[in-house]
């Protein structure tokens, strides 16, 4: 089998569209944008923007995500309260089970890396 790199730069990757769900919408109804340019055995990487607005998040307990934010400002708040925000050249790992509140201040592109485990241990 042929292995190749998966360049963003060069992906010819078409946008999926989408919005907040309804019951996890806290303010605005910003339209997110998601450029999926690899998926494979549980990984999935690519590019998503977003504007601003804000939503609940609720992470399954298999999934983690890391972001890279290339421009924009975001804020993430734990169940505790306790809120991070992350600019241009900011890194995160959201782990698996995490909720809270997902803030757009500033549209926003991230680079992400979702990781999918299989059964837990």
């Amino acid at each position: 089998m042929h292995k190749t790199l998966t360049a963003f730069s060069a992906a010819k990757t078409q946008p999926s569209f989408d919005f907040p769900r309804l019951e996890r919408l806290v303010a605005g109804n910003p339209q997110r944008a998601t450029w999926a340019h690899f998926e494979r055995d549980g990984m999935s990487a690519g590019l998503w923007g977003c504007e601003p607005g804000a939503w609940r998040i609720a992470f399954a307990d298999d999934t983690d995500e890391f972001f890279h934010v290339l421009s924009g400002r975001i804020r993430i708040t734990d169940e505790g309260g306790l809120a991070r925000e992350f600019g241009p050249g900011e890194a995160c790992v959201i782990p698996a089970g995490f909720n809270g509140v997902f803030e757009v201040l500033e549209t926003v592109a991230k680079h992400y890396v979702f990781v999918k485990r299989g059964e837990m241990g």
